[in-house]
């Protein structure tokens, strides 16, 4: 039996075969979105590649670029490093040199570790040097501020005294010419007998300008005039002439006064009225003193005769110098409390002090010591050890006893601690340095002396500042008459004489200014200025932030003539003192060469000096010196003919000078430049200045010469030389020839001679050449 498919089998066969058919479809379409995926992901890699490699290239280029500068660089420090390198080790090869001509026979290894731990040493040495400095710098600023202080308080002071001096003078004379006034017309009213008028107050007016202490001043011809034209002798306008002429004579006295003159000064100070003018008398010794301290010995033998005569004098100078130690003392004015101690200590040598002074004095600065009131009480005890140790001994141990325990305690500086240790040394020696009364100034018997022994630190003092002033004394008449006898009894011979001279003295004597002047104009052959003026210009230099600063405040010291040379000599030696060079220095120098030309000549005195002495300098300084030399050469602060002091060959140098000769040319060819050196020095005018550098009449020295700045690497300016050492030979040779063809001519003209004697015997020979001197001309003839 058949079987018969039916309809609806074949239905589901259709719709299996269309679903295949379908998936096969989407199998394709997913295989071909792959494939494009793939093909763009493909697409993509390739991109990213090509961007990759691109990066890698130009990170590549860069690279090749970064190395290049990189090459560049180190090439550049290589060249530097070379430089470095080779600068030090010619720097080694001269520390070298020198140290083997030094220590030749010791042993290296040795002397090394040696070196190494001096070298230690030194460092450490140095370092604690250059600390003390600082701080002594640094007190000494602190010191010189203090005192600018002082004396501006003190200038205040003074300009606030003589205000108010002037204000009373002015008042004072002002009331009593009113009184003087009205004295005279009451006078002429009694003798003329009117009737009193009331009048209005006129003051007259004075013929010159009013001075410093309401005075006039008139010249010595109108003020005798005055004197002559004055009849009334009590009046105030005399009074006041001759307490002018008084206080005129008793300065001028007070400051012409010294060692020499002090026996003849005496009388004529006597001569004056020292009553009445004790004031001016102790103000003007007091000054001086002030002014000049050196000279405190002399016034206080001066004093010590005026108190054998008149105590009160003595004894208002003590008491004025105990108040002005006191306000010194409140006011830590050091340089006040310094000066009037020393002035106390010399009246005690002269016994017009008593000890209790001294010793209280002392009790009161080192009791609670300070830096200050130390120095003060050695200052003081040094001047007066000697007499005081004889007046009061127990005192005196006592006191440096004291002294040795703020020793021991440490607590004050060290500048303090060495000066009490000088003292304690002094005292060992006896004083000898300090005697108490110079034999020239030993003027009084101690027996007729009249020591203050009633006056004490602690008490409280009229100075009686009244009698530096004028005063109207209505018994003036009669005052001066008891002090002329007085000072009969005391010159013992009429002084009648006297006084007229003294008179003289007081209308020629000139002001105090113009003395000065002249003391300026005197010569010091101690050098104290030049001494004080090279301290001034060391502290400037190191005081100053750079060469600018530096110039203008040595400018200001306005030199004169002739110390210029101290300038430039302290200017040298603080640049060799230096570790390193400081082109400071060198700038420094140049600023003043170039402002004037008296500083190139002394320069030039100083690179003569400098190059004699070169063999007693260390490696250092000569470094510095070269260094500092060669900056005003290529600077051209320094003539170029400095050089011709220099004699390059191995007889006229030596280890050190041609080290300072290395220096020198290096360091100007590392400014200038070895081609622009080489044109320097082959310049036609200045090449005469240089022919010891480049010496050529000795082939041995030129030789020299030769190697010596090949060695230091500046063979390119030995070319001239060269030239003239190759063809040396061959001048030697044409000067030989010459010298035998003169000596052949002079030979063959001897020879012409004797044959021209020979001829007249032999004829035939006199026809030949007879023959031959007719041909010779028609030769010559041809020729032409």
């Amino acid at each position: 039996m058949a079987l018969v498919e039916s309809p609806h089998v074949s239905l589901l066969d259709d719709s299996s075969h269309k679903k295949d058919s379908d998936r096969e479809r989407i199998r394709e379409i997913d295989q071909e979105k792959n494939r494009d995926r793939e093909r763009e992901r493909d697409h993509r890699d390739r991109d990213r590649n090509r961007d990759r490699e691109r990066e890698r290239e130009r990170h590549h280029r860069v690279r090749e670029r970064g190395r290049d500068k990189d090459k560049d660089k180190e090439r550049n420090r290589d060249g530097e490093g070379h430089r470095r390198r080779k600068h030090d080790s010619d720097n080694e090869q001269d520390n070298k040199e020198t140290e083997k001509v030094k220590e030749k026979e010791k042993d290296k290894e040795k002397e090394r570790e040696k070196r190494h731990k001096d070298k230690d040493d030194e460092k450490d040495r140095e370092g604690e040097r250059e600390g003390r400095h600082r701080s002594h710098e640094k007190r000494e600023r602190t010191h010189r501020d203090r005192d600018r202080d002082e004396e501006k308080d003190r200038g205040r002071e003074s300009r606030h005294k003589d205000r108010e001096e002037e204000e009373e003078e002015r008042e004072g004379h002002h009331h009593q010419r009113e009184k003087s006034l009205k004295h005279q017309r009451s006078v002429n009213r009694r003798d003329n007998n009117e009737p009193e008028k009331k009048t209005e107050k006129t003051e007259p007016k004075p013929e010159g300008p009013v001075g410093k202490t309401g005075g006039v001043y008139l010249p010595p011809f109108r003020l005798a005039q005055i004197r002559k034209e004055i009849s009334d002798q009590q009046s105030a306008e005399y009074q006041r002439m001759t307490w002018d002429a008084l206080k005129k004579s008793i300065n001028g006295l007070i400051n012409k006064v010294n060692v020499s003159n002090i026996k003849n000064i005496i009388p004529e100070l006597f001569s004056e009225n020292l009553v009445r003018g004790k004031g001016l008398f102790a103000r003007s010794c007091m000054k001086a003193q002030g002014a000049s301290p050196n000279f405190t010995h002399v016034y206080a033998a001066l004093i010590a005769v005026v108190n054998t005569k008149f105590p009160e004098n003595g004894e208002l100078i003590i008491k004025r110098l105990i108040v002005q130690f006191r306000k010194a003392y409140r006011r830590n004015v050091k340089h006040i409390c310094l000066s009037t101690t020393k002035f106390l200590a010399h009246l005690v040598n002269q016994l017009v002090c008593g000890e209790i002074i001294a010793l209280q004095l002392l009790t009161l600065l080192v009791e609670s010591p300070t830096d200050d009131s130390v120095e003060v009480a050695v200052g003081f005890i040094k001047e007066c050890g000697r007499v005081l140790s004889e007046l009061a001994p127990q005192g005196f141990n006592s006191v440096f006893e004291r002294f040795r325990g703020i020793l021991h305690e440490g607590e004050i500086d060290k500048r303090i601690q060495y000066m009490i240790e000088g003292l304690f040394a002094d005292r060992k020696n006896g004083f000898k340095d300090y005697p108490g009364v110079v034999e020239d100034l030993d003027l009084v018997d101690p027996d007729d002396q009249i020591p203050h022994d009633d006056i004490s630190l602690e008490d409280d003092f009229e100075i009686e500042e009244k009698t530096n002033y004028f005063q109207f004394d209505p018994e003036y008449n009669v005052n001066e008459e008891r002090y002329d006898a007085l000072k009969k009894e005391i010159l013992g011979e009429d002084s009648d004489e006297s006084e007229s001279e003294a008179d003289d003295e007081a209308e020629e004597e000139e002001p105090r200014d113009e003395m000065e002047d002249r003391d300026d104009d005197m010569l010091d052959d101690t050098e104290t200025d030049r001494i004080n003026l090279r301290r001034t210009i060391y502290l400037t230099i190191m005081s100053s932030v750079d060469f600018e600063e530096c110039a203008h405040k040595l400018l200001k010291f306005q030199l004169k003539p002739g110390l210029e040379m101290e300038l430039c000599t302290m200017l040298i030696e603080c640049c060799s003192q230096e570790r390193t060079y400081l082109r400071f220095y060198g700038l420094l120098g140049q600023r003043f060469c170039l402002l004037d030309t008296a500083y190139q000549k002394r320069f030039d005195e100083c690179f003569v000096k400098q190059y004699t002495m070169i063999h007693k300098l260390e490696t250092n300084k000569l470094r510095n010196v070269g260094k500092f030399f060669a900056h005003l050469l290529h600077s051209d602060a320094l003539p170029w003919s400095v050089l011709e002091y220099i004699h390059l060959n191995e007889d006229e140098t030596t280890s050190s000078s041609r080290i300072f000769i290395k220096i020198l040319f290096q360091e100007i060819a590392e400014f200038l430049g070895l081609a622009k050196l080489n044109e320097r020095l082959k310049d036609s005018f200045m090449k005469v200045h240089f022919e010891g550098l480049f010496p050529k009449e000795n082939p041995r020295n030129t030789r020299f010469a030769i190697n010596f700045f090949t060695s230091i690497g500046l063979g390119g300016l030995t070319d001239d030389l060269r030239e003239h050492l190759r063809t040396a030979p061959k001048r030697i040779m044409e000067q030989k020839r010459e010298s035998s063809s003169s000596s052949e001519s002079s030979s063959e003209s001897g020879s012409s001679s004797s044959s021209s004697d020979s001829s007249d015997d032999s004829s035939s020979e006199s026809s030949s050449s007879s023959s031959e001197s007719d041909h010779a001309p028609k030769k010559r003839r041809r020729k032409d």
